[in-house]
């Protein structure tokens, strides 16, 4: 009869703590009872009844980077000419631990708190260290901007190659949609969305200037065929020094500027040449400008202004990569308590049935038990050993994910080998997010998430290139100007011949043809005494203009997804958030119904070995107390453990891990410890399990 009474006093309790967790639940409306009208209140589309987000929360600082060194800025030819012609030297990556594991060592074991684990991913975690130069390339790609070339693109997409962030070791727990945080990004194709289109249209006008030169010397014999044009020569010889520069520079407003200047020095034996060495020179001036197809900075900058939104979803990405993997740290850590907790337990069952055994057989002895009892604890006692076995090994699984998680390099044995001991638990204390309307709740997430601000910024890119393919709708019309001289220069050539002279092919007397030196020469060109100059326009019209159709008809069509992928993002994080919302409540719920099971499953125990003790129970009936505990007892952890996976969630959803745990992301993204190490709230320290108490008939209220 007592342990009926016992059972029914449980049953008491349990009946009793559900009705005092209600209140906790107390923000959840009847799933069943009809809406209320309210007025839309945050309407900014123009459109009743169509609610518009808050805008999205930049991620701040802009251009986070990891060192020193900008790389939107290039090498100057200022102090060294040659500067820009030679390469950037990249530093080389730290691939040991920047954060040494060592000072957590104590007596061959890595005692490993929460905090420790999240400073430790933040300098070592390679998903995190790979993100990082993501920052330093979108860097090159505004460089290239500057410059007018296009974007090379980086990739914004997460990273989730640290293992164990997903764990099946805990697999209960959360809301009734289940359902998890996305892992997409700003990277192309993210959500099904095509931008194939981005980048296209009017190709910009090349923003360095280009020199370019020609030097060169030429000596040639030509013989020839007819003496008669040659003035009686067999051969004529030339010899040709060129130097020619051309200097060319587009600018932002669609105008093409070049200039030519070109020089000739040549040495002859031709009769009929005047002057040997004869100086020519020249020079012309164009101007070009784009009248409609590339007119304007919008088309020509358009690539600098995509680059620094890049830049921006850059920064956010990394803000989205740092938020994720502290979640996945958080739920190896859980994952990592549960296993140490359960093999714990393990433990002690193994205990408790060897103990039941060793009672058995020197009852056997003196012969006041029967035989199978004792194969029945025995087989018991191999069976909580195979447990024991499996949990060892799954915990030893389990440090093995943290410390991959946390470290770079494990080459010191030592640190390879020793077992990390989480000295972290979770509190049930009610966070302040429960408390909160679902409306709250969302607003904050559609604030702060990071998917928001990358489609926004995408959306942004987006419109850009509509603009570009629109532009290049237009016909191609360049007007262009150009003014340019020459001027002829030389020495009079001793083999000139007068073929008009009687008779004929008689020297020039010297002096006829003056000498002009190469300075006159230079003068004369650039003094419009022999002036070159013009105006035109160029045009290009394409008929039917079908391709240029297709593109601007397409880039809107991708903005117009791009609309709607957002729109998606808002919903999913509203579900994302109202069902975590739930999760939290309902695991709280849990735990304390698991607490409440795990308490009467050690009275029963204890009650059930007092019977046995005095001779009113059976082994059976004690080893199957002892396997309701124990059952119990793995429920308990692993609802603990899922509510602290949810806690994490929730914090991830609504993008402030780091605010709450006091997380620097300029620090993260340096790779460096900050200043102060994360506060990670409702934390407690581990206890061991309590004994078991006498039931209260009149139990409190239970703390929410």
């Amino acid at each position: 009869m007592r342990l009926r009474d016992m059972q029914g006093a449980a049953s008491i309790a349990l009946l009793l703590m559900s009705m005092l967790t209600q209140p906790g639940m107390a923000q959840q409306t009847n799933p069943t009872a009809p809406a209320q009208a309210l007025p839309v209140t945050n309407d900014t589309t123009g459109r009743p009844g169509l609610p518009q987000a808050p805008a999205p929360k930049p991620t701040e600082p802009l251009f986070l980077r990891d060192t020193s060194i900008d790389y939107t800025k290039p090498k100057s030819h200022f102090w060294n000419p040659i500067a820009p012609y030679t390469a950037i030297n990249v530093p080389p990556l730290e691939l040991g631990n920047v954060t040494k594991l060592g000072s957590l060592l104590r007596d061959g074991k890595i005692y490993l708190s929460l905090a420790d684990a999240v400073t430790l991913a933040m300098t070592n975690n390679f998903d995190i260290a790979i993100a990082r130069i993501n920052l330093d390339i979108a860097d090159t790609d505004i460089l290239r901007a500057k410059a007018g070339s296009s974007l090379r693109g980086v990739s914004t997409g997460l990273l989730t190659n640290t293992i164990g962030g997903t764990t099946t070791t805990i697999t209960t727990g959360g809301g009734p949609g289940a359902t998890s945080t996305g892992v997409g990004g700003g990277g192309t194709g993210v959500g099904g969305i095509v931008v194939s289109t981005n980048g296209g249209g009017p190709v910009p006008e090349n923003l360095d200037p280009v020199l370019s030169g020609q030097l060169e010397y030429q000596a040639q014999s030509a013989p020839q065929l007819n003496t008669l044009f040659s003035g009686g020569l067999s051969s004529l010889n030339t010899d040709t020094a060129t130097y020619n520069f051309n200097y060319a520079q587009g600018f932002l407003t669609g105008t093409q500027l070049t200039v030519g200047f070109n020089n000739n020095r040549v040495t002859t034996n031709n009769p009929f040449s005047n002057y040997s060495p004869s100086l020519t020179t020249s020079f012309q001036a164009t101007a070009t400008q784009h009248l409609l197809q590339g007119f304007g900075w919008g088309v020509n900058g358009r690539f600098i202004l995509q680059a620094k939104n890049d830049r921006r979803i850059t920064d956010s990405a990394f803000r989205q990569q740092v938020l994720y993997t502290v979640n996945q740290v958080e739920n190896i850590y859980w994952a990592l308590v549960s296993a140490y907790e359960d093999e714990q337990a393990k433990e002690r069952q193994l205990a408790q049935s060897s103990q039941l055994t060793s009672d058995n057989r020197k009852q056997l002895e003196i012969g006041t038990l029967a035989p199978l009892d004792v194969v029945n604890s025995d087989s018991a006692v191999a069976s909580d050993k195979q447990a024991l076995v499996a949990s060892k090994t799954n915990l030893e699984y389990q440090q093995l994910l943290m410390k991959q998680a946390i470290a770079r390099n494990l080459n010191d044995p030592q640190l390879a080998a020793a077992p990390i001991v989480p000295t972290d638990r979770v509190a049930l204390d009610r966070l302040p997010e429960e408390d909160l309307s679902v409306e709250d709740l969302v607003k904050q997430a559609y604030v702060n998430n990071p998917q928001i601000e990358q489609a926004v910024l995408n959306m942004k890119n987006n419109e850009i290139t509509i603009k570009a393919f629109k532009n290049g709708l237009l016909p191609v019309v360049d007007a262009y100007a150009f003014y340019g001289g020459s001027a002829l220069g030389g020495a009079q050539n001793p083999n000139a011949s007068n073929f008009s002279s009687v008779p004929p092919g008689q020297p020039y007397p010297p002096g006829t043809f003056p000498s002009v030196g190469y300075g006159d020469v230079f003068q004369n060109t650039f003094n419009n005494n022999a002036p070159n100059k013009g105006v035109g326009v160029n045009m290009t019209i394409t008929l039917r203009n079908r391709t240029a159709q297709a593109d601007q008809a397409r880039s809107q069509m991708e903005y117009r997804q791009s609309q709607m992928r957002l729109q998606q993002l808002y919903t999913l994080i509203r579900i994302q958030v109202t069902n975590q919302q739930y999760a939290l409540t309902n695991d709280r719920a849990q735990v304390q119904a698991a607490q409440a099971a795990r308490d009467f499953g050690a009275q029963s125990l204890e009650a059930e070995e007092k019977k046995y003790k005095l001779g009113a129970s059976t082994t059976a009936l004690v080893l199957q107390q002892g396997r309701n505990l124990a059952i119990a007892e793995n429920n308990l952890i692993s609802a603990t453990a899922a509510y602290a996976r949810d806690r994490a969630a929730l914090f991830q959803l609504l993008a402030n891990t780091l605010d709450r745990y006091g997380i620097s992301l300029e620090s993260a993204a340096q790779g460096v410890a900050g200043a102060q190490a994360p506060v990670i709230p409702g934390l407690t320290a581990p206890k061991a399990p309590e004994a078991p108490k006498p039931i209260d008939v009149n139990p409190t209220a239970q703390p929410q």
